[in-house]
């Protein structure tokens, strides 16, 4: 009989993936390929590996273990690891090359170090920081390192050890140096400092938070409880008041660029054009409808506005501006036409052409070679649950007609050399781990980094053959849109007579905007795990997500948990005309967003549904952050309709089916607030829930021992409430 999953091989020991590399790197001179891989039996303990590529050796650089014991974080590295979602890491959890690609840097246990490659002797030198530091840097010409000290600007010389800090004022609400919240959290961007490419001055933002309100919320921990005070911006609130600076690295004045007479703005972008004469900037006013792309002259700093985005609804921020070397212009991203695509533009901001067109969506650009003229993106071009990486000429002759270079069907992540030599290729399919090869432009193979065979001796291997293949499908919205779903059905797919067998349903989702969860890749292990046990498995993707274009995603703008719940219903009332689904018997869980989509099928259609589970829900978005919640619904006080009507508070007469309800007690970003204000208010209806809190938990419950409990409390919870007296699966 064929080995089952169970919750202990899902979330304890060494993990099922294999030995998956992290944080993938091609050295500046493409002689190299470094990354973070997992310890054998601790999956969140990271050392540092490389990849030569000429010799194809791969050889442990550092092992973490070798650098100290006990993990000594500031609070502010903690929140930065929180918002980067690597909370639960610890080693080597990140890492910089100096651009020569001789040298690389990192922090480890509060300590920073530089690693010397030719070095044979003692290769690692430990920097004197002066204290608790974040966000370390080297420069690009390679004298210096950088990093953010008690809310200052710091460097180190590093021909002379010199310890200097270029910014003093840092402290209380002022920062130096550092990416606000916001930015954190919301707008993709964790750094604060951005070096000139010849090291003769550094970009920094300086923010002050005095006007944001202080939200005093309670961590509790098993041992006690901390109050905290943080200046949060809840929707409607100030935010901070940003500066853009330069300074040089041997010290100085500072000077100020002109960010214009509106305060009330996002600082979304920094980026130093090759030259280092010249730098740009990407702002947006509070109503995110408009990005203005500005250039920067830094010897006189006089600016120009280079182009300008403007929307309806709201600007999505990308990643995809591109100074190009050889030529004067730039590659710019834009949801313009709809759909995301790319354009190159004249430094004096003339649209030339644009790389890309047609109805289909870019995820993002990926690499350029401008000596063979070819841009490389990613997109879901072919099939929409899959990532492929694609081909495209600079000069626009293709913009239509893209090439696919990646070969497997499945879910591709490029990284590409600088030189555009060779790219690394990151694949996952439903039945393939993670894998990371080496490849040529046109896609073929050079070498593997990793190839991560399931054979007998990987870890997934003793329930290879229990594993269930999913199945993916479309349906409609109620506009006619269509809906991508992927399905698990159990293997007992009929009776003893025949029939077919009738299952109780678990539909999983997150359904929020900038996440798609029907993809065609490795790793749904809860979900294999239920299946196992005997439920059909659903996952579809609702309008307001990913991926899609603007039409789909638009349809949750000024209100959301409509088109959300509308779409999660579609795919609800399909799985009931279906011989093998119980439609008695259908229950939802979410986390976050998809906690907060719990909370609202169940109170406006719990007639459609048995039991739903929601974990660290969002349940009254004027207590969410400014740039997400008024992306989609404004200000509250321009919308106040809209924010009512978008919390299961309007709704909640109409909760009748068993809610599960779980936050953790420390969570800094959808505070225990959301649950503390639903758990009174179903209180005050009379209605009946069930709750779990954790002490110590952070908005992903991250530590082992926290995910194996959630996942057996849920587990419990449906099969109490969705097997009705059958006897559960084993376990």
């Amino acid at each position: 009989m064929a080995e089952k999953l169970s919750l202990q091989s899902v979330y304890e020991g060494g993990g099922l993936n294999g030995p998956v590399p992290r944080s993938l790197k091609i050295s500046p001179d493409g002689q190299r390929v470094t990354f973070l891989r997992a310890k054998a039996g601790d999956q969140n303990r990271l050392d540092l590996w490389e990849y030569h590529v000429k010799d194809q050796r791969t050889r442990l650089l550092v092992d973490a273990d070798t650098l100290g014991g006990e993990e000594a974080l500031s609070d502010a590295e903690k929140a930065r690891r929180e918002r980067a979602r690597m909370a639960g890491l610890s080693g080597i959890v990140d890492y910089h090359w100096s651009p020569d690609g001789t040298k690389l840097l990192f922090p480890v246990g509060g300590e920073l170090y530089l690693y010397e490659l030719a070095a044979k002797d003692k290769p690692l030198r430990k920097l004197d920081t002066g204290g608790d530091f974040i966000d370390p840097q080297i420069s690009p010409a390679g004298g210096y390192v950088s990093f953010v000290r008690d809310q200052n600007l710091w460097v180190i010389e590093l021909a002379t050890d010199t310890l200097r800090p270029l910014t003093r004022d840092g402290g209380g609400t002022i920062h130096n140096g550092e990416a606000e919240f916001v930015a954190q959290e919301e707008m993709s961007r964790s750094e604060g400092y951005w070096w000139a490419p010849d090291d003769s001055a550094i970009a920094f933002q300086r923010y002050d938070e005095a006007a944001v309100p202080v939200v005093k919320r309670f961590e509790v921990y098993a041992d006690r409880t901390d109050v905290i005070e943080q200046r949060y911006p809840a929707a409607g609130d100030p935010n901070v008041e940003s500066r853009l600076g330069l300074v040089a690295p041997g010290g100085g004045a500072v000077r100020w660029i002109d960010l214009g007479e509106d305060r009330d703005i996002y600082l979304a972008r920094v980026k130093w054009l090759p030259d280092a004469r010249r730098l740009s900037y990407q702002i947006q006013p509070r109503s995110q409808r408009r990005l203005d792309l500005k250039l920067v002259d830094v010897a006189t700093l006089e600016q120009r506005t280079l182009l300008s985005e403007t929307s309806s609804t709201w600007i999505n921020l990308n990643d995809d501006l591109r100074f190009l070397d050889k030529h004067q212009a730039f590659i710019w991203g834009s949801e313009r036409t709809g759909f995301h695509h790319l354009y190159l533009y004249d430094l004096d901001g003339t649209l030339k052409h644009a790389i890309s067109r047609g109805d289909w969506n870019i995820d993002g650009l990926s690499g350029v070679d401008e000596k063979a003229g070819l841009v490389y993106v990613a997109s879901n071009r072919d099939f929409v649950p899959d990532t492929q990486i694609y081909a495209l000429k600079l000069d626009g002759s293709t913009a239509d007609r893209p090439q696919r270079i990646s070969r497997e069907d499945g879910t591709h992540a490029a990284t590409f050399a600088k030189s555009g030599a060779f790219y690394l290729d990151a694949f996952s399919d439903p039945h393939t781990p993670p894998q990371v090869s080496l490849r040529k432009p046109d896609g073929s193979r050079l070498a593997w980094i990793e190839e991560n065979r399931l054979d007998e001796r990987h870890p997934y291997a003793p329930y290879r053959a229990a594993f269930v293949e999913p199945q993916f499908g479309t349906l409609k919205s109620d506009d006619g849109q269509t809906l991508h779903y992927r399905l698990y059905r159990p293997a007992d797919a009929t009776d003893a007579s025949g029939e077919p067998r009738r299952h109780p349903v678990f539909v999983f989702y997150y359904g929020g905007p900038g996440v798609q969860s029907v993809a065609r890749s490795w790793g749904d292990h809860f979900n294999q795990y239920m299946v196992q046990r005997g439920y059909v498995v659903f996952t579809v993707d609702n309008r307001g997500m990913a991926r899609r274009g603007r039409q789909f995603s638009d349809a949750i703008h000024r209100q959301l948990g409509v088109a959300e719940v509308a779409d999660q219903l579609a795919g609800i009332r399909w799985l009931k005309e279906q011989p093998f689904v119980d439609g008695e018997r259908i229950g939802v869980f979410g986390w976050s967003y998809g906690g907060y989509l719990t909370t609202m099928l169940l109170a406006k259609a719990s007639g459609e549904i048995a039991a739903g589970a929601a974990v660290a829900p969002v349940t009254d978005w004027a207590l969410y952050d400014t740039h997400y919640t008024e992306r989609y619904l404004s200000t509250p006080a321009d919308n106040p309709a809209g924010y009512i009507r978008s919390t299961p508070f309007a709704w909640l007469d109409g909760m009748s089916a068993p809610l599960l309800l779980v936050h953790g007690m420390a969570d800094d970003n959808v505070l225990f607030t959301h649950s503390t204000r639903l758990m009174a208010a179903l209180q005050e209806k009379g209605t009946p829930f069930e709750l779990m809190t954790y002490p110590g938990g952070k908005h992903g419950l991250s530590t082992p021992a926290m995910r194996m409990h959630v996942y057996t409390l849920i587990t419990n919870f449906f099969d109490r409430t969705l097997r009705r007296g059958e006897a559960a699966a084993a376990r």
